[in-house]
């Protein structure tokens, strides 16, 4: 696996990651919605600490700087 994602938007989803669990946990969302939000979380958890994420692999994206290679 070849990083394809910066530090800014590893920090991005992070924070979203953050106000997920916030609004989790002060009983804001509930339900389906916190489900599906929480596995959204988990999902950008794991690839902002991997740094890898396969839905740029499949478009071909990068947000890495300086990453000119094309992920196909």
């Amino acid at each position: 696996m070849i990083k394809n994602m910066g530090n800014v938007d590893r920090m991005a989803r992070l924070a979203i990651v953050v106000v997920i669990a916030v609004l989790y946990f002060t009983g804001t969302i509930t339900g389906t919605l916190a489900i599906i939000l929480g596995i959204l979380a988990v999902v950008f958890l794991a690839t902002s600490l991997i740094g890898w994420c396969p839905l740029y692999r499949v478009l071909g994206l990068s947000t890495r700087p300086g990453d000119t290679s094309k992920a196909a």
